[in-house]
């Protein structure tokens, strides 16, 4: 049985992974230009917004509570394993 074993934590590791991911890394309301992540500064031309940057690696954009952008592609698999070891 033992042939496995290194199987098993792998998958274990992803699924407590891709729970990681779902949690807020850092939360941030603002009316900046300059975020390393943003590419539509003019999202802040008429007012604040709050930035969700989540533990998967994406930025979610909200604006009066609605989301307006998502910057970013979420880190899957073993990029995901690794962040989630690094972090942890």
């Amino acid at each position: 049985m033992s042939e496995y074993d290194e199987i098993v934590e792998q998958q274990r590791l992803l699924l407590e992974a891709e729970e990681w991911a779902k949690g807020i890394k850092t939360l941030h309301t603002h009316s900046l230009k300059s975020m390393y992540y943003d590419d539509r500064p003019e999202d802040t031309d008429i007012g604040p917004v709050t930035d969700r940057e989540y533990n998967s690696g994406i930025v979610e954009r909200y604006r009066d509570g609605k989301l307006i952008h998502t910057f970013g592609t979420p880190l899957t698999g073993a990029d995901l394993v690794q962040e989630y070891r690094r972090s942890t």
